[in-house]
């Protein structure tokens, strides 16, 4: 059997076999390890015991413990379960099986599901929720919350959108969308400003947080202050051009939409007649208003997708070892895509790579929140492997490495109001933890450098 079949075929078995376990219930410890997490810092010589979901001791290595077993931990840095803050588990069907058991492999324990519709993605949620299911937690937003025209309605991309045009259908959506079970909402680029104020104020009202692009009809800096969440640096760099308030009004003018274009032409188009020229027209000045604006709204910048032309993932340690955990079809497209974007890369306009880089450090310079998602799987974005790119473009724009440490691990927690139970290696935390063989603090590609994960308080078996 070829190496490429036999990791898929691993990947889809892992899943397969281990989707039912029965969390243990006994205790277990990881020994003499080197505890890091961003709420406590460093703390070496450290035992770990966990026993189901819970972490019930964090103590000197020196102490006495009981335990039913025990991991070695000498040499080894323990840090807590990371999370993919944007992920779409139902946009490419080739992956919805073996995606959960790709996820755990590369020490994912939690996901932020950003869109999909929701007869597709509620069974794959209640698969990976169920009794014991080894699985990543899943937190899901079902659909994404556009306006009149939709960019992803089914025509040439997948349809995870749905139209909003008024502001009592989107609070009828909304109110439908809570008592189906969503954790939070995902509002897209072409809603008008009256739909978005009636979709802030209905999740208000229903206590769910908000995700969004900024809506291509607003600006950021009005926009940005009533979400919770912003993706990509989407439209953002156009709220920090020294002609902003032109760039707004010829959007307003084009979102007419006389032509009756489709909704992803008509992003397409303007993405394409304003990025580049905004950041041309780059005011440090404007930006920094624009910026003062955010301090209270996560970005999620995904800039291993921002800067794809420029670092492409063929050229990031172990791309051929998680290519082939993909299935047989994946591998097929994606590796001639792959190499037709290194040999470009050297070429490649990098604008808005090295864009995207600079001004995820000035957010992280000025205390704006970010947290790590990846969009996975789109953009040859391999489930699991590519948070670890991630992180290292994290690092790459400026955040230290403990700091992309916490946009993996604390950011999500506080989204949802879960840093009580998530984030931090702490006693009556849950037991969601990354053994590693390498210090990730030395160098923040060392998260790849993964011995055990523990998900749920059970083990995840290794190939």
């Amino acid at each position: 059997m070829k190496p490429p079949l036999l990791y898929a075929l691993l990947a889809v078995l892992l899943l397969q076999t281990c989707a039912h376990v029965s969390p243990n219930s006994t205790s277990t410890a990881i020994a003499n390890v080197t505890v890091i997490d961003a709420i406590n810092g460093t703390r070496q010589k450290q035992t770990v015991i966990y026993s189901g979901d819970k972490i019930i001791a964090v103590q000197d290595a020196a102490l006495a413990y009981s335990a039913d077993s025990t991991i070695d931990g000498s040499g080894k840095y323990l840090i807590p379960g990371l999370w993919d803050f944007h992920v779409h588990l139902s946009y490419d069907d080739r992956f919805s099986e073996s995606m959960p058991a790709m996820f755990l492999n590369y020490g994912i324990t939690s996901v932020r599901d950003t869109g999909g519709l929701l007869d597709k993605v509620l069974p794959l949620v209640d698969v990976m929720r169920a009794e014991g299911a080894l699985a990543p937690r899943v937190f899901f937003a079902g659909p994404l919350l556009d306006g009149n025209d939709v960019v992803y309605d089914g025509n040439a991309r997948p349809e995870i959108g749905v139209r909003n045009t008024s502001a009592a259908q989107a609070r009828a959506t909304i109110t439908e969308l809570k008592e189906r079970g969503v954790d939070f909402i995902k509002i897209y680029e072409m809603v008008s400003p009256p739909v978005f104020a009636a979709m802030v104020a209905a999740a208000g009202d229903l206590g769910l947080p908000i995700d969004s692009h900024v809506p291509l009809s607003m600006r950021a800096s009005v926009a940005g202050p009533l979400v919770d969440s912003i993706e990509h640096l989407r439209n953002i760099e156009m709220d920090c051009a020294s002609d902003s308030e032109q760039l707004h009004a010829e959007r307003l003018r084009q979102l007419a939409n006389k032509q009756r274009i489709s909704g992803y032409q008509l992003r397409s188009n303007l993405h394409q007649l304003q990025r580049l020229p905004a950041i041309d027209n780059y005011s440090e000045q404007r930006c920094d208003q624009t910026l003062d604006s955010l301090m209270e709204t996560v970005q999620v910048p995904t800039l291993r997708l921002n800067t794809i032309t420029r670092f492409p993932p063929s050229a990031r340690q172990g791309w051929d070892q998680a290519l082939a955990l993909s299935p047989p079809s994946v591998q097929l497209e994606w590796t001639p895509l792959s190499e037709r974007l290194a040999k470009g890369a050297a070429s490649a306009d990098a604008r808005f790579a090295d864009w995207s880089v600079f001004l995820t450090g000035r957010m992280y310079r000025r205390g704006i929140p970010i947290a790590a998602g990846t969009d996975t799987p789109i953009g040859l974005s391999v489930p699991g492997f590519s948070l670890h790119s991630e992180l290292e473009m994290l690092v790459q724009a400026g955040l230290p490495p403990i700091e992309a440490i916490r946009a993996a691990t604390v950011r999500p927690a506080q989204y949802f109001s879960l840093q009580e139970e998530m984030g931090s290696i702490d006693v009556g935390k849950r037991a969601d933890l990354v053994l590693l063989d390498k210090n990730p603090l030395l160098d923040i590609r060392h998260t790849r450098s993964i011995a055990t994960v523990v998900s749920k308080g059970m083990l995840v078996p290794r190939d």
